[in-house]
């Protein structure tokens, strides 16, 4: 329930902030309003907000899939609440990096949850490497992906072009590993007994 949840908060937000360029602009991430305002909220309500409906569209299906998949972990390991926190922790850790980079920058902005949504992803790889995800429309083992989406993510992250925060997606993938072996430090021997068995 907590992953539909943050699903139709997301949703409700986006649309709205995208018919709304206020709104946008109070929630989206600028480094400016924090480092000079300590508008703080902003480290996590850039979240909520997205470039556009495939953005969107994206975001939200990788959670509904896989978020619904590690729910019960942190639901068992720290209580009802438990993937809210997690997911909250990670929209704040993965963005930490690009905010202290651009901090004196007033024409930086980011949005969208996409570090987010990486640590749930990766968190579900941690736990079932093998299992089969669809990557545009071709099937492959999950870990096969995350070793793929992280050397892509490095490669684009220092060429430095383009739009897309990589650095929030390697931050967040951290992030969803790190949290997720101190929540419950056996995953790392299930994770490598996994990989010894593998299956294609």
């Amino acid at each position: 329930m907590i992953t539909l949840a943050i699903i139709a908060i997301t949703c409700i937000v986006s649309f709205m902030a995208l018919n709304n360029g206020r709104l946008m602009n109070d929630l989206i991430l600028w480094p400016p309003a924090i480092a000079r305002n300590r508008e703080y909220h902003r480290l996590v309500t850039y979240g909520l907000v997205h470039a556009d409906f495939n953005h969107l569209l994206f975001n939200m299906l990788t959670l509904f899939f896989f978020g619904r998949a590690v729910e019960g972990f942190y639901t068992a390991n720290l209580g009802a609440l438990g993937f809210a926190l997690f997911y909250i922790g990670a929209l704040v850790v993965s963005i930490l990096p690009t905010y202290l980079k651009n901090r004196g920058n007033p024409n930086y902005r980011s949005l969208g949850a996409s570090g987010a949504v990486s640590a749930v992803l990766f968190a579900f790889i941690l736990r079932a490497p093998w299992s089969s995800i669809i990557v545009l429309v071709v099937p492959m083992p999950a870990i096969i992906y995350a070793v793929l989406y992280v050397a892509y993510s490095v490669y684009m992250d220092r060429r430095g072009q383009g739009n897309v925060n990589h650095s929030a997606h390697l931050w967040g993938a951290a992030f969803g590993v790190a949290f997720t072996l101190l929540m419950q430090p056996s995953v790392l021997s299930h994770f490598l007994e996994q990989l010894a068995q593998p299956r294609f």
